[in-house]
């Protein structure tokens, strides 16, 4: 690569090094914004694109690339968000944000697997909990990129405004509402080695088809809300009821056959459990938890939003319809009576 030339004014156009090591930063902003790492890559690439079909002279002109680079991804999210809603309503069932492993966990990260570029990596924090990103669904899209960007990470609304749109007043008030929607749907988690705990205490009643434990460690009011995307089985709406789950769960516990295996794994900051079927990941479990109790369950089996658990770029190619794969998901079961 030829060193940059110089022009008259001393700056030199800016290096590829120098931009590309804003990517984690870029994927970090648009997964949250989007819920979906497939869709934040390609916002990013997007981004990518745009900067590098700037001459040489406007790139000089750029005072801080970073900040260039942030504001097109911002943008670039907020008209995919918008988009996004009328696809949404269109999805095969419920929509659930496409869980993440902890970084030492993606598939391909180990010896002789496909190694994934750290940059691609999710920074996790309470920030991308599934109950954290649900919440954020219910955003309108500038709320949402006003919210994230300055509360997540705490750029300043004159800032903000050049990407949502609107005045900084404007802005501080979307993420005001926001913010309120935040407070009154989430409830402080209890700390990590309790949450551990309460899952690892499910994944062992639900193994010993223990209807009674698992009542214990449901809240009266549990919701699961399953997401297969048409590709997978699951239902279509969430259930609801301690007593309902539990029996759904042991019901699906009799029908686990050889070759499925629960793991406890670390989902989206936060213990969570995964079904593999022969090897392949094939349902990803997210849990809420307040207290001592489970209050929200999500259950992920689209293949397209298992990516970074079955090898990066790659999703499983069994995804049956039925068979004892299929029961893996307590949402897939009919609610015992």
């Amino acid at each position: 690569m030829t060193a940059p030339s110089e022009p008259e004014d001393g700056r030199p156009v800016p290096s590829l090094s120098v931009i590309m090591s804003e990517r984690r930063q870029l994927i970090n902003v648009a997964y949250r914004l989007l819920g979906s790492l497939a869709e934040a890559e390609d916002a990013v690439q997007e981004t990518y694109a745009r900067w590098y079909s700037l001459s040489p002279q406007q790139q000089r002109a750029i005072d801080s690339p970073g900040a260039w680079l942030t504001k097109v991804a911002g943008r670039i999210c907020l008209n995919v968000l918008g988009s996004a809603r009328a696809r949404r309503e269109s999805y095969v069932g419920e929509w659930i944000p496409e869980p993440l492993p902890e970084a030492a966990e993606w598939s391909g990260g180990g010896a002789g697997g496909t190694s994934v570029d750290p940059a691609d990596r999710v920074t996790l924090d309470e920030s991308l909990s599934m109950a954290f990103l649900v919440v954020l669904e219910s955003m309108t899209p500038a709320e949402r990129v006003a919210f994230v960007l300055h509360d997540v990470f705490r750029y300043p609304f004159a800032e903000v405004a050049g990407i949502v749109g609107r005045t900084p007043a404007a802005c501080r008030k979307l993420a005001s509402s926001a913010r309120r929607r935040v407070r009154t749907s989430l409830t402080p988690p209890p700390p990590a080695a309790g949450q551990a705990a309460i899952v690892r205490g499910f994944k062992k009643a639900w193994e010993a088809q223990d209807i009674g434990a698992l009542i214990g460690l449901l809240d009266p009011d549990v919701r699961a809300t399953g997401d297969g995307g048409g590709l997978a089985t699951t239902v279509r709406r969430p259930l609801r009821g301690a007593e309902q789950l539990a029996r759904g769960f042991v019901d699906l516990g009799r029908r686990l056959a050889g070759g499925l295996t629960i793991l406890e794994r670390t989902v989206n900051g936060r213990p969570g459990l995964v079904a593999q079927q022969d090897g392949v990941v094939v349902t990803v479990y997210a849990f809420d938890i307040a207290g001592k109790q489970i209050t929200h369950i999500w259950a992920v089996r689209n293949p397209e939003k298992l990516r970074p658990w079955t090898g990066h770029g790659e999703a499983p190619s069994d995804a049956p319809s039925s068979g004892p794969s299929a029961a893996v998901c307590p949402a897939a079961a009919p609610a015992a009576p």
